[in-house]
């Protein structure tokens, strides 16, 4: 993942007596971040197709952007298509991946580009495993000034 920060190592906390989840097995964790890896080259090279295919397709499927809300895959598809190219200098820093079980992970990160100097945007996920794949089913993207004062 070249110009990528490399998410901080987890140590995962088994299931509990309680029923809970165990949480960041490292299989898990792997699998969603190569997912999430294809993602962001998807989303940098503008492969549509690809992106579309990430997403899931269901009803319910939410994408907040940085100035407007979509519900439902067809929203996406629609938005997506009308989107801004992503400027190549975007990168990312302190992505984290959490999985709960084998089925269900978030992925959160910052990222900045050279076309926005000043802010920083946040770039959150939720991810469900489908019988064919991992899959988004509600993200949010956002951005704030940059207070620790990096640019570009």
């Amino acid at each position: 993942m070249t110009g990528r920060a490399a998410p901080a190592a987890v140590t995962p906390t088994p299931a509990g007596e309680d029923g809970a989840p165990e949480i960041d097995r490292p299989e898990v964790v792997a699998e969603v971040l190569a997912v999430f890896e294809r993602y962001e080259r998807a989303l940098v090279e503008r492969d549509l197709a690809a992106l579309e295919a990430m997403f899931w397709d269901g009803d319910k499927v939410v994408r907040y952007g940085i100035a407007e809300i979509q519900h439902g895959p067809e929203a996406i598809r629609a938005w997506r298509a009308a989107a801004p190219v992503i400027h190549p200098s975007r990168r990312l820093s302190r992505t984290v991946v959490s999985t709960f079980g084998r089925d269900f992970a978030t992925v959160s990160t910052e990222f900045r580009s050279d076309v926005q100097p000043g802010l920083v945007g946040r770039q959150m996920q939720t991810w469900a495993r489908f019988p064919d794949g991992w899959r988004v089913v509600a993200a949010h993207v956002s951005t704030i000034p940059d207070e620790d004062g990096e640019t570009a």
